[in-house]
């Protein structure tokens, strides 16, 4: 009986039952197809979580598991499924950091909404933004007047940052280079795009 109790299936416990080339390939499909989903999603929906929406992400994970991992439950099939999935984000972490293309391409870029005072209208009703939304994010600013918005931005997280306007002449560095063009400090990473909101 103490045989049996210490008897460890050590084979069935750390080695897949799939293939190491299956192991790793399942994952990265996962995780890309995933992220296609969440590219695609909108940028409000994605900032504003309610419950509803950590009930989909607690059910996407439950039924993508499978897809994951298969029939394997080994100790080392788990650790090169997590080991596949932290370096491809850091991968694409690095790649977003380092090409403007990438970052585009992947998480989509800056959208103004407000520009001296003027609300866009086209821009509000393509990503899905209220006026509700707007004019909370720009009163939580201590604004109270739309005249007083120099610009107000959807960000890359859905989030709204707004910028008080003010008579300040100095560039406005901090923007966006795809909003502030050659005046941004992040133009010098994206050359391209900078010569063409320069011309």
């Amino acid at each position: 009986m103490t045989d049996t109790f210490f008897a460890i299936p050590w084979r069935q416990m750390l080695l897949p039952e799939l293939s190491w080339a299956e192991k790793l390939v399942r994952p990265l499909l996962v995780y890309l197809v995933l992220l296609l989903i969440f590219r695609l999603a909108n940028k409000r929906e994605m900032a504003s979580a309610t419950v509803f929406d950590f009930l989909i992400v607690l059910m996407i994970s439950n039924v993508v598991q499978n897809a994951m991992i298969g029939s394997d439950n080994s100790v080392l099939g788990a650790a090169a499924g997590a080991a596949v999935l932290v370096i491809l984000s850091s991968l694409l972490n690095r790649a977003t950091s380092r090409n403007v293309k990438v970052r585009a391409l992947l998480e989509g870029a800056p959208v103004l909404l407000v520009q001296e005072g003027k609300v866009e209208k086209e821009m509000m009703r393509k990503f899905d933004v209220s006026d509700n939304e707007l004019l909370a994010a720009i009163r939580k600013q201590g604004i109270i007047r739309l005249c007083d918005v120099a610009f107000a931005i959807l960000e890359l997280d859905g989030s709204i940052s707004v910028i008080k306007t003010d008579d300040d002449m100095r560039p406005h560095d901090c923007l966006p280079f795809e909003i502030a063009g050659k005046e941004s400090y992040a133009a010098e990473d994206a050359p391209k795009v900078r010569n063409k909101n320069a011309a």
